[in-house]
């Protein structure tokens, strides 16, 4: 599973030919999360409010690079590194 950003002890990822609809997995300490793209919805999982902002916020200034990765895995191609939220 490949890692697209690393922010805030918050590690996203993707998974190679995943299941729709397209989502992300963001992961902080013990807690993980599964985020729908085209809402940045939790369709599984949870994470602390604080980290959950976080990643909306990061996920929010780049959904057409996520939709983007989103294509090479399911394609099983290596997706793109996304910069991090400063």
């Amino acid at each position: 599973m490949p890692t697209i950003s690393v922010f805030y002890g918050i590690v996203i990822r993707m998974y190679f030919n995943d299941h729709a609809p397209p989502h992300f997995h963001a992961r902080y300490g013990e807690f993980e999360a599964t985020i729908k793209i085209e809402d940045l919805a939790i369709l599984e999982g949870h994470l602390p409010t604080r980290a959950l902002e976080l990643v909306k916020a990061w996920a929010a200034a780049h959904q057409v690079e996520l939709a983007v990765d989103w294509e090479h895995c399911r394609a099983k191609r290596m997706p793109a590194k996304i910069d991090p939220l400063v």
